[in-house]
């Protein structure tokens, strides 16, 4: 360890510079950062010379205090570590390090026995671990928990100095929800771990709420030059008395928790408290019942949630609710999974008689999400406001694009990829929904006609316009009989609310208005229920219909139409997406 005070805290500012991936640093930037150091660690106003930063920088990369830093010049200008990973924080302890380590482990050791220093034994344990491993160079025999990858760390100190001088910061910040990061002035108050995850509290400004950030999601910390905002009526002390974790609402004051804990969980619950309000209540002859007052927040219902079936919440009412659904909700993410021998035959069913059923491709979570969105869209969009009888949204993914990502799942994606094939692209994307007791219904016909971007004169095509002011053409044959039809349900579907009818062994050729009839008279057809979140595999030229609904239940369906197959010169699909798998 260099012994010169001064140059220890130049070398550690190079050492932080010179680790930060988002900034490139000059000569002159470094000189101004080690200046900065020393005024504020030491108050030397003095300024640091050109020559003594590239001194610094060549002991750093000598061998003589076991650096060995690997210091580059990029384009002549920046300086960098050649290795991204690498800090003088990370060398290796002389034997001169150790002996002071030993003199101070020592010294720690002996305030062990008092009650003021019972927080001690971790730490000077570590560090008697440490000097050990050093010295004799074997493996560690301890390991206490830590996360090397953690990100942030390198703020910690900063926001310290900022709180301890009163200084505000300047943050460049990126939560995990924004799509950019923002520039804004914090006025830090109070620095807090929790599971080895570092945040700091803090205000914006005097109007607004208290702010808990997370250290790893700062990109930068700079200086700021406005007036420090000093902490007013909020108790750091007591904040996150009432709460596991650090989310906290200032507003909301604890709630009476009671938790049931089996007999096998509850030896540990006893020994290491969920909360320090945590009492036992009761012993019953298979676990026991713990009380808490605690906030209700995230980080209690997954320390909850970690104890799987372990542990039950008897009260209040609102978290044993919320307990449930998300227990319910990580069941349904292993029983609503796409089983790919399953698929397989049912790709043989669709080949050979024209439709398969597949169950259980969306959790009811993802169904709820899917409606709510599409509720969302048409109540805020104009047009759909007007519609007094709205049963359909065409070109639903335009309509509504921030629906894809929920809607290609990895069930659909993995449907797409291994059933249809990794060629197939989307034609089509309709939301259909057949309100209760619908005279709404379909006759018995084939999917023909398809949709396309405008009307162009191709030789052996005619094309027409519906209502809706969308132009139809008929393909060839074997572009519809390439295709495939995925038929998402969000309610069940049976016959009683319009589930669809289907005639098998349908799909192989376009029938005339005449075969249809009679094959609709002659032939047995086959209702095709679906449970929530099922899918209905069918090919376009099946024959089907969908009859009135008699019940008090919505049919509502996500029909996706996909196809490999390119259109003739001059017609375009007007609603052709590829899907990333």
């Amino acid at each position: 360890m260099p012994v010169n005070r001064n140059a220890l805290i130049r070398y550690r500012t190079l050492d932080n510079c010179l680790r930060n991936k988002y900034r490139k640093w000059t000569l002159e930037d470094l000189i101004d950062a080690c200046s900065e150091a020393l005024y504020e660690y030491e108050g030397i106003d003095k300024g640091v010379s050109r020559r003594t930063v590239q001194m610094d920088l060549q002991m750093m990369r000598s061998d003589k205090l076991g650096y060995n830093a690997p210091i580059i010049v990029i384009d002549k200008k920046y300086y960098a570590y050649e290795d991204p990973e690498y800090s003088i924080t990370n060398i290796p302890l002389t034997e001169q390090d150790l002996g002071k380590l030993t003199e101070v482990a020592g010294i720690l050791r002996q305030f062990k026995g008092f009650t003021h220093f019972h927080e001690l034994n971790g730490m000077v344990q570590r560090l008697e671990d440490r000097i050990h491993t050093a010295k004799t160079k074997q493996a560690p025999i301890i390991d206490l928990e830590k996360n090397e990858h953690l990100k942030g760390l390198e703020h910690i100190d900063a926001l310290y100095q900022s709180i301890i001088k009163k200084r505000p910061v300047l943050l460049t910040y990126q939560s995990f929800k924004a799509r950019e990061s923002q520039a804004f002035t914090f006025h830090p108050y109070f620095l807090k771990e929790y599971r080895n995850r570092w945040f700091v509290l803090g205000i914006r400004k005097r109007s607004q709420p208290v702010l808990l950030l997370a250290l790893d999601r700062i990109l930068e910390v700079g200086e700021s030059h406005e007036p420090y905002l000093e902490n007013e009526g909020l108790n750091l002390s007591e904040y996150f008395q009432h709460v596991v974790g650090v989310s906290v609402n200032p507003n909301n004051g604890p709630a009476e928790v009671e938790l049931f804990v089996n007999r096998e969980n509850a030896p540990y619950v006893l020994t290491k408290p969920l909360h320090h309000s945590q009492q036992l209540v009761e012993q019953v002859g298979n676990g026991i019942i713990i009380r808490l007052q605690v906030q209700l927040n995230f980080e209690l219902e997954r320390e909850i949630l970690g104890f799987g079936d372990c542990v039950k919440v008897l009260k209040p009412h609102k978290l044993k609710r919320r307990i449930y659904e998300r227990m319910r909700h990580g069941a349904e993410q292993y029983d609503k999974e796409l089983n790919l021998t399953e698929l397989e035959h049912s790709m043989t069913k669709v080949k050979r008689r024209g439709y398969a059923v597949l169950e259980n491709l969306y959790t009811s979570k993802e169904v709820t999400r899917m409606l709510s969105m599409i509720h969302k869209a048409t109540s805020d969009v104009e047009r759909f406001r007007r519609s007094e009888d709205l049963f359909a949204i065409r070109c639903l993914l335009q309509e509504i694009p921030n629906l894809k990502p929920l809607l290609f799942n990895s069930n659909l994606c993995a449907l797409i990829r291994e059933g249809l094939g990794p060629d197939y692209f989307l034609t089509k994307a309709i939301y259909f929904d057949k309100p209760p007791k619908s005279n709404w219904y379909v006759t018995w016909h084939q999917d023909v006609p398809i949709n396309v971007k405008e009307k162009v004169e191709t030789e052996g095509f005619s094309g027409w316009t519906d209502k809706a002011g969308l132009v139809s053409v008929r393909p060839p044959l074997e572009c519809l009989q390439s295709a495939f039809t995925v038929r998402i349900h969000l309610d069940d579907s049976d016959e009683q609310n319009g589930a669809l009818k289907v005639i098998p062994r349908t799909h192989l050729s376009i029938l005339s208005d005449k075969e249809i009839a009679e094959i609709r008279d002659t032939t047995d057809s086959a209702c095709c229920k679906v449970k929530q979140g099922g899918v209905h595999l069918l090919k376009p030229l099946t024959l089907h219909a969908s009859s009135k609904t008699e019940n008090n239940k919505h049919r509502r369906v996500i029909h996706l139409e996909f196809n490999n197959r390119e259109l003739p010169e001059g017609l375009e699909w007007l609603e052709r997406e590829e899907v990333l798998l």
